[in-house]
């Protein structure tokens, strides 16, 4: 790899959740749901929302709390969870389809690029109805063999153990 290349990383995390397709789409399209989600050592806090109501809804979907294509969402964390040092991430919603999946990318924060695709789908286990939430994630962290190191022994992890965290909180977050 040569000292000006990029690369692209991806990601992708699913968890099954015991509760219907609607209000789980709902409690993730809406962007003051986010702190909630994350790590507690992050300290995330929602700074501004600049909401685009989505298309018209399904009849019965509380338009008012989900953020369409357009939204920017302005989030600040803690980088390292142990110090007081914080950085500010703005993202956009760039797709949003209802009950289905949106989309955001960021555009500014810790990475060179990234896009986050949150995809929803009604599935049944046995008699059980719920919903299969995934997540498809593809970003870079830039500087070439560096950020290649730093996503290798940092970055990679670090979201690997948020999602892991997610995984244990969402139910939750969501009865």
């Amino acid at each position: 790899m040569s000292p000006g290349t990029n690369v692209q990383n991806h990601l992708e995390f699913q968890q099954w959740v015991r509760f219907p397709l609607e209000s789980v789409f709902l409690f993730f399209a809406n962007p003051e749901n986010l702190p909630r989600i994350m790590p507690a050592a992050s300290a995330t806090k929602l700074v501004a929302l600049h909401r685009v109501p989505p298309p018209a809804a399904p009849a019965g979907s509380l338009v008012e709390t989900a953020a369409g294509v357009g939204t920017a969402i302005i989030t600040s964390f803690r980088i390292f969870p142990l110090l007081p040092i914080r950085a500010q991430w703005i993202a956009r919603i760039t797709e949003f389809e209802w009950n289905r999946h949106f989309a955001d990318v960021q555009d500014k924060g810790p990475f060179k690029s990234w896009h986050h695709r949150h995809e929803f789908q009604a599935e049944a286990r046995g008699d059980v109805a719920g919903t299969l939430v995934r997540d498809v994630i593809d970003y870079e962290v830039g500087f070439g063999a560096v950020g290649a190191v730093v996503n290798a022994l940092f970055v990679r992890r670090q979201m690997q153990e948020t999602f892991a965290q997610r995984q244990q909180t969402l139910p939750k977050l969501l009865a």
